[in-house]
């Protein structure tokens, strides 16, 4: 079937390859709209009356391969920031509870880290500090409260279970990448014919922007990966395949 009139509405599944092991980083079959863009630059060469135009000159050969996703994974963070995972993550927790009936302990349920308390009245919350000391999971106060009176409670905690913590620093850049996609295309003639895409060295660009909302859509995430020449001078294959 030569030269097929065709269309898409589909979006492309890519798989990213690492650029240096060639092993398989990411499958993102999750996107809602991936979109390849070429550029090149034009100059001119101009001569006689009027300057008009006589000689062009393109170069500058490349283009970008944008993702659009409603849906994350922490390897998609890890792509576009070239952050490092690792299993355990610090933060802080606030808990409102109550005093025993003595009026001066307060049970946890985690152990904090060390010098990490803070407690306040339930009354007072982040105002003046109510003086403490803590063995494991068991705070007491150094001034008695009335018993069951309630406290909120301001603490670190450390967990190394069920984590994956993306560690962004400054000297954090995304690898570069070889990247397959995968779609169909739709003919006159109503076929459905396998479309693929090789865009042979793509660099993620590290800006990212994480929306949380509790209306509207759910949050977007746009990955924007530049286009590179490898070392054969490879850019980008488009392959219809005409079965």
């Amino acid at each position: 079937m030569p030269n097929p009139n065709m269309a898409n509405r589909e979006v492309c599944d890519l798989i990213f390859v690492d650029y240096t092991t060639k092993k398989p980083f990411l499958n993102l079959d999750f996107a809602n709209v991936s979109t390849t863009e070429l550029t090149g630059e034009s100059v001119f060469a101009y001569g006689g009356k009027g300057h008009p135009k006589r000689v062009q000159f393109a170069g500058e050969r490349g283009g970008t391969i944008t993702i659009e996703t409603q849906i994350q994974t922490v390897k998609l963070w890890q792509l576009i920031t070239g952050g490092e995972i690792s299993k355990s993550a610090k933060f802080v927790t606030r808990v409102e509870t109550e005093v025993d009936d003595a009026g001066t302990a307060i049970t946890l349920a985690d152990t904090p880290i060390a010098n990490s308390v803070m407690v306040y009245s339930a009354d007072d919350d982040c105002g003046t500090e109510l003086q403490c000391t803590v063995a494991d999971n068991t705070i007491t106060l150094a001034t008695a409260l009335s018993g069951g009176d309630k406290v909120i409670v301001y603490y670190m905690k450390e967990v190394t279970t069920g984590v994956q913590r993306v560690n962004i620093k400054s000297t954090s850049f995304p690898k570069n990448f070889i990247v397959y996609g995968d779609t169909v295309m739709k003919t006159e003639d109503n076929e459905i014919l396998p479309y693929k895409l090789t865009a042979y060295k793509v660099a993620p660009q590290s800006n990212m922007s994480l929306s949380f909302s509790n209306s509207g859509d759910p949050g977007t995430v746009t990955i924007t990966c530049d286009l590179m020449a490898d070392s054969d001078d490879n850019i980008l294959d488009l392959v219809l395949i005409e079965e």
